[in-house]
């Protein structure tokens, strides 16, 4: 019990794991899969290094007391992502959507609209913005 009571008041006041540890423990493991499979004793090295650089980035956030900065971190980690992520997704549904769909841009406020397939010039209003603007189709 005595021990267990140490080891909170220890990790009282740390920041602990978020995304982007998570994010780092995977980048941690796939560096060490790339290790396994790589035989040029350079490259080893490097990819070594780089590993221990993530694994040492990683428990540094863990045990920071600097939440504040922690949380910063983590925010525009997440930002970014989220922009990578919006990216695939977007471009999975332009797939998936190919035969009866087109995507545009409102020219005011930037949205991604998806737009019934029809040749030609069209009126379209933004369902966000309200703005009226001429969407063009080509095929």
């Amino acid at each position: 019990m005595r021990f267990r009571d140490r080891l909170a008041r220890f990790f009282y006041g740390r920041y602990g794991t978020d995304a982007l540890y998570y994010f780092l423990f995977g980048v941690y493991f796939v560096l060490w899969g790339a290790l396994l499979f790589i035989g040029i004793p350079p490259v080893r090295l490097i990819l070594s290094i780089l590993q221990n650089c993530v694994f040492v980035w990683m428990i540094f956030r863990v045990f920071s007391r600097n939440t504040y900065k922690r949380r910063q971190e983590n925010e525009a980690f997440l930002g970014f992502f989220k922009t990578i992520k919006n990216f695939f997704i977007l471009t999975k549904n332009r797939i998936r959507d190919v035969k009866g769909f087109r995507y545009r841009k409102c020219t005011h406020c930037k949205a991604m609209l998806r737009l019934p397939k029809r040749k030609g010039e069209h009126p379209v209003i933004c369902p966000r913005c309200k703005k009226r603007f001429i969407a063009k189709i080509r095929f």
